[in-house]
């Protein structure tokens, strides 16, 4: 299982997830088809599945043209957003299994961002062996999504799942956000020296137009203030340390930033 990152869009990811073995691959949210096709080809890969995590354009705006162009495919999205992820075929539940590349992927349901959004999750096959997250726009490296369909106590659920997971978990975010989080992230904890050092780091690869994604859940629980509403810099911000309070403080000051 190797996974190429393909930039499109202003600042959007897609992600092609490639098993070279059987000559086939998964996207995971084509926003547009044809950069996907010109991997496809280059890769001489036959694309056999789409996984959406939401049913946003930005995520979804190549499904039918890949269609199109691969009648037999697979469509997968969560329950919730059926009749609005185009060409939907397979409608996932929290809990359900995904096989792609000789993974096993487990389904999260995540609302938040969205009602419907949910990650496809590939655990290591071993304890030491990294693991894969398809998060779409829950978490974001340095930061996560804005609350435009769900609640506070929703998103703090989902990312409280997520918090759970090994560190050495890979986050494959839909968006390149992560200098504007980090911008953000030290005015909210200041003193965090591995904040500082991660946005220096961040700013360096911006600057040669190198990808920040992906990035290790380890990372992110060490300076992603949206990771971090038990930390006791974060409720001294937010004047509280009611877990939904503070997560909800932090990102009213996000949306406002």
């Amino acid at each position: 299982m190797k996974i190429e990152l393909i930039p499109v869009l202003s600042d959007n990811y897609i992600f092609l997830i490639c098993d070279f073995d059987r000559k086939v691959a998964g996207v995971v949210d084509p926003a547009q088809a044809k950069p996907v096709l010109k991997y496809l080809q280059k890769l001489d890969l036959q694309l056999v599945a789409i996984l959406n995590t939401h049913h946003h354009y930005d995520h979804v705006g190549g499904n039918l043209e890949l269609l199109q162009y691969f009648p037999d495919l697979s469509i997968y999205g969560g329950s919730h957003d059926r009749g609005r992820i185009p060409g939907q075929t397979h409608f996932l539940e929290d809990g359900d299994r995904l096989q792609f590349a000789g993974r096993v992927a487990e389904i999260f349901y995540l609302p938040g961002h969205t009602q419907g959004h949910i990650a496809y999750y590939f655990p290591g096959v071993n304890d030491t062996e990294i693991g894969e997250l398809f998060c779409g726009d829950t978490l974001f490296a340095g930061g996560c999504g804005r609350l435009l369909e769900g609640t506070a106590e929703q998103m703090l659920h989902s990312l409280t799942r997520l918090r759970s997971l090994p560190d050495n978990t890979r986050i494959w975010c839909a968006h390149e956000y992560t200098l504007k989080n980090l911008d953000f992230a030290v005015t909210v904890e200041a003193d965090n020296l591995q904040l500082q050092q991660r946005h220096q780091q961040v700013k360096d690869l911006r600057n040669q137009e190198i990808p920040t994604i992906p990035s290790l859940l380890g990372v992110e629980k060490q300076t992603n203030p949206f990771l971090r509403w038990d930390v006791p810099t974060i409720q001294h911000t937010a004047k509280s340390q009611e877990p939904v309070t503070v997560f909800g403080h932090i990102r009213k000051l996000k949306d406002n930033y």
